[in-house]
């Protein structure tokens, strides 16, 4: 999705009206996962580092971790995910995003891969 920011580990970042930002996971990383049963991300007031593991996501058959994309602290936590998992596989981009953070640093977001950048990176995986 062009609108998006994305990192090597998958994660994508939707910059927010409110100057706050929205984290899921790609396309790629939950086809990659698989039927996703279980997410687990931090709640309100967490502080999250750039690059640090700020959650898992378990699947059928891996669990695998979650990183930030930014510094910042997290403003909310997508219920909709918490209640039912697999909606990550259905809707990654839009319903069943992870995580909104409070970012510190917003030069962070744009340092970023961009969309074409990102779908270059996933050209050198296969």
């Amino acid at each position: 999705m062009a609108d998006l920011k994305y990192t090597k580990e998958h994660e994508w970042v939707k910059k927010l009206s409110n100057g706050n930002f929205q984290v899921g996971i790609t396309d790629y990383a939950q086809s990659s996962l698989g039927d996703i049963v279980f997410v687990d991300v931090p709640g309100e007031g967490t502080t999250v580092k750039q690059g640090t593991t700020v959650g898992t996501i378990e699947s059928v058959k891996a669990v695998s971790d979650i990183y930030s994309p930014l510094d910042g602290s997290v403003v909310s936590k997508n219920s909709v995910v918490s209640d039912d998992p697999a909606s990550v596989n259905a809707d990654p981009y839009v319903k069943a995003w992870l995580l909104e953070i409070k970012a510190t640093d917003v030069s962070q977001y744009d340092a970023l891969l961009s969309a074409a950048d990102y779908e270059a990176f996933l050209d050198t995986l296969h």
